[in-house]
């Protein structure tokens, strides 16, 4: 089934772009990808003195060095011999709005980034990738074993945009023969006491309340009756909960979604999420966004 055709993979020149296209090999075919752009930007294209050393034929253009470069280490990998792929690499004081930019120009449906765990770097062009990307990101873990995954979380708010994400989720977990189970965090809101009841008392009062709000939603929208794990959020913080709550019932995979309640809103994460993907350099996810919804925001956003 055709999910996406065109995937931008981003690579930094460290090791851990082997992982990445590792792991994205697994992921092509069953995500429909019919062409790939692996693209490298920096505020800096000149070749660092270590990799010259080991290439001394790399004498061009810090753009058509890189380039090479890429080529010859994408050639060490099998990738399906109708795989149409394109490597470029770019120069910009920004490199975070030169990926955007270049997303735009090639109108990509998913953009692949890895997420580091030992390996040296911040993550923080992958963190805003995800936060502002015009279409679809997977976020692919270091240390993760390559593999499609057999338990999917959701976190979910049972808000309308949430349908969009469940029919997708519904539909890879099909043909993946993989189990989606949705997650939703509440909390106790402040000044529970006044109403004299205990902080437990109130709890269950805000789980029976999200129980409800899930059964409107599945009948409304008339998904599969799933089993939704409801998470009480103790003040640790959202994110952390939730990654917890995904490493207890063994998901290895997160699927989520843009905030979504406007199209100009579509294009970003909700907080919740965002902490999320903050937190999370241990589960591969898949923020899923409706491409056609972001387009104008994000034009907007960059003149392009």
């Amino acid at each position: 089934m055709k999910y996406f055709y065109k995937a931008m993979i981003g690579l930094d020149l460290t090791e851990m772009d082997d992982i990445l296209i590792k792991k994205t090999i697994v992921y092509l075919k069953f995500l429909g990808i019919d062409k790939c752009y692996f693209v490298h930007v920096s505020k800096n294209l000149a070749v660092p003195d270590e990799i010259l050393k080991n290439h001394p034929e790399l004498l061009a253009p810090g753009d058509e060095s890189i380039e090479a470069l890429i080529k010859s280490k994408l050639d060490e990998f099998d990738f399906p011999e109708s795989m149409d792929i394109e490597v470029f690499a770019e120069e910009g004081a920004h490199p975070l709005e030169t990926l955007l930019r270049w997303a735009k120009i090639k109108d990509v449906d998913l953009i692949i980034m890895g997420r580091k765990e030992e390996l040296e770097g911040n993550g923080s062009l992958a963190k805003g990738i995800a936060k502002k990307a015009p279409c679809s990101v997977l976020l692919l873990q270091e240390r993760r074993p390559p593999g499609l995954p057999k338990k999917i979380m959701i976190p979910s708010d049972f808000s309308d945009h949430t349908d969009l994400i469940y029919d997708f989720g519904e539909r890879i977990s099909e043909e993946l023969g993989a189990e989606l189970i949705p997650v939703h965090l509440y909390e106790v809101p402040h000044g529970y006491s006044k109403t004299g009841k205990t902080f437990e008392e109130f709890a269950e009062i805000m789980k029976d309340n999200a129980q409800e709000d899930f059964k409107r939603f599945i009948q409304k929208f008339n998904h599969k009756e799933l089993t939704c794990h409801f998470v009480l959020n103790n003040g640790e913080g959202q994110g952390k909960a939730l990654l917890e709550e995904a490493q207890k019932i063994e998901a290895d995979m997160i699927l989520l979604g843009s905030r979504g309640k406007t199209k100009s809103a579509a294009i970003l994460l909700g907080s919740v999420a965002e902490k999320l993907v903050l937190v999370n350099n241990i589960l591969p996810m898949l923020i899923f966004k409706k491409k056609g919804e972001t387009m104008g925001f994000f034009e907007a956003l960059f003149k392009v």
